[in-house]
């Protein structure tokens, strides 16, 4: 038994690869996205009822960690990337089918004469992703406080003090205020879940990272404790 789904919207976010993306949604409050829903589900009558909804479960595909085959067990970040659990106990992207889910905070809905969007908060969804479904969050059915989560039972803490240099600091200064804010608080909350593979971590050699995020090139550098902006850089489209 085989099963064909065709999405139903592509999520635009503000990272542009999988390198920084927070590893599960709500991590980076910061991080927005839109979903634009492709015809012929972008009419209106079709989110009736969304504006009374405060967060979504989103449903989607998991493109850039596409494999021809798949691994029973996987190596989850939060055991220190060298310890393997059974990929039904984990999160991980490499999955049997490649699919995920995100709860992520609605923020609007714009609608114009050839498009509709929501505007979502908190993701962890790389630009480009495919969705194949929305559904609403239901704090009744959904929030289970008594649940046990394994391996990962609270959220991660914060790894690192983040610190800007002046030719970062000179970067944002040079945006308008709302911008430079945003900007600020997006680097900053990406920044402080450490988002160097697992594998990464303990090597002392490699200090030194970058990614794509919004349309800036974001360098740094791990120093002393805490991680340090080296650059922020426009990405010329």
């Amino acid at each position: 038994m085989s099963f064909s789904f065709e999405p139903i919207g592509i999520i635009h976010s503000c990272f542009k690869e999988k390198f920084g993306i927070p590893r599960q949604a709500g991590l980076v409050p910061a991080a927005r996205a839109s979903l634009e829903l492709l015809p012929p589900y972008n009419r209106p009558e079709a989110v009736k009822g969304l504006e009374d909804i405060s967060h979504l479960w989103v449903l989607f595909v998991f493109h850039q960690c596409l494999r021809k085959e798949w691994k029973p067990t996987v190596r989850p970040p939060r055991l220190g990337g060298n310890r393997r659990v059974g990929v039904f106990a984990s999160r991980s992207p490499f999955r049997p089918n490649p699919l995920g889910m995100s709860a992520v905070e609605l923020l609007s809905i714009e609608h114009t004469e050839n498009s509709l969007r929501l505007h979502l908060k908190g993701v962890d969804m790389m630009d480009g992703t495919p969705v194949l479904d929305i559904k609403p969050y239901l704090p009744y059915a959904d929030s289970l406080p008594s649940a046990q989560g394994s391996f990962a039972p609270l959220a991660p803490e914060r790894a690192q003090t983040v610190r800007f240099s002046e030719p970062a600091e000179a970067f944002l200064n040079s945006l308008d205020e709302g911008e430079a804010d945003y900007l600020r608080r997006l680097i900053v909350q990406v920044l402080e879940q450490d988002p160097r593979p697992a594998y990464l971590v303990n090597d002392a050699q490699r200090t030194s990272f970058g990614m794509h995020l919004c349309d800036i090139n974001l360098r740094w550098t791990l120093d002393q404790g805490y991680t340090r902006v080296t650059s922020i850089q426009p990405i010329q489209s």
